[in-house]
């Protein structure tokens, strides 16, 4: 198969793709990821212990406290991005992540088959390209059952905000599923951090779009005829 054909610089135009809101949830969400998996790790298997009283040498209470509050500015963030679907510019629309326009159910096949290697170049897209923006419907829902459990296990454990969950875990065949859940939501979640990091230097290098810096900067560099379609 022939090397992707690329765009030469002086044919494409620079586009604000990315708003501030979106790029600051992106972060804090991918930084409250990294965070609560390693503190969620310890819980689950403290792997350093500290010798003594337990009040001088709070190791385990303190790992608990970070986890806690950092799963609050998860919650608030994804909250956050869930509003900018309705209220962002038209890439960080919901309709960029639910094929409900004919145009962006007609950009799935071909995309898969850029994937595939069937297809030499991706069709035009200037936000998410449609298989990615349907992707994104998958790892939303991770991101609320990771909430929720993570809120269930909160509860059980006496925090009076979040006792009406405990009420719940019969639906998911009692606490240690909801334990068990919650781990293996973790690691499809980084699993799906290191494919979008991949995806994001592929695309970047196919395109040469500025994929990968736009989201410091929020803009791409895109085909005239990309904005028109």
């Amino acid at each position: 198969m022939s090397a992707p054909s690329t765009v030469p610089a002086a044919a494409q135009i620079r586009v604000y793709v990315w708003e501030l809101p979106v790029r600051i949830t992106h972060w804090l969400i991918a930084g409250s990821i990294i965070v609560l998996s390693a503190t969620g790790l310890y819980i689950g298997n403290p792997f350093v212990t500290v010798p003594g009283p337990a009040s001088p040498n709070f190791l385990m209470g303190w790992v608990k406290v970070i986890h806690g509050y950092v799963a609050y500015v998860f919650i608030a963030s994804v909250l956050a991005r869930v509003i900018w679907m309705f209220t962002g510019n038209r890439h960080a629309r919901w309709d960029q992540f639910i094929p409900a326009r004919p145009a962006r159910r007609r950009g799935l096949l071909p995309t898969i088959k850029f994937y595939l290697f069937a297809r030499r170049d991706p069709p035009a897209a200037v936000g998410h390209n449609p298989v990615a923006g349907a992707t994104y419907v998958l790892v939303f829902g991770l991101y609320f059952l990771a909430i929720l459990t993570g809120l269930m296990l909160r509860g059980s454990g006496g925090a009076g905000a979040w006792q009406w969950l405990a009420s719940l875990e019969p639906l998911f065949g009692g606490l240690q599923n909801v334990r068990w859940i919650h781990h293996i939501n973790m690691w499809l979640l980084l699993g799906f951090a290191v494919h979008h990091v991949y995806s994001g230097i592929l695309m970047s290098i196919v395109e040469r779009n500025g994929t990968m810096e736009s989201i410091f900067s929020g803009y791409k560099f895109v085909p005239r005829e990309h904005l028109d379609e």
